[in-house]
């Protein structure tokens, strides 16, 4: 062994071809095609159950609050937004029941988060 190869990470030859493969995933490299569905690396998403409501918070860089546009359907709340260079979609697959009516939204610096309220379960029917 020569002093050389003592002194040098033995998994920095790994480290930089999965950096690569991940600049070619992303798109980072010229020589590769970007996907345009799905917001990739540049976002995340996470979802937070609270007492009686439900948060989805996403980061999305380089997005304008007009290009963003929120659908729900109870179970699942979706992300699209368009820009002049892309359309992205990020579906989010909820832990519970919502009402999709009770849905407000804020988009600050890059940042939506979304609120649902918890769908009732079961609600009393009367006699008549």
């Amino acid at each position: 062994m020569r002093r050389d190869d003592r002194d040098e990470d033995p998994f920095s030859d790994f480290f930089r071809e999965l950096e690569r493969m991940m600049d070619e995933m992303t798109g980072r490299s010229p020589d590769v095609r970007v996907d345009d569905t799905g917001f990739g690396a540049d976002a995340h998403f996470s979802v937070y159950e609270e007492d009686d409501q439900l948060r989805v918070v996403g980061d999305l860089p380089g997005i304008e609050k007009e290009e963003i546009e929120i659908k729900c359907d109870g179970k699942r709340v979706t992300v699209l937004a368009a820009t002049d260079r892309r359309e992205y979609e990020e579906r989010v697959d909820l832990p519970i029941r919502v009402d999709e009516h009770s849905a407000r939204a804020t988009f600050n610096n890059g940042v939506l988060e979304i609120t649902l309220e918890r769908a009732d379960s079961s609600k009393n029917i009367s006699l008549g």
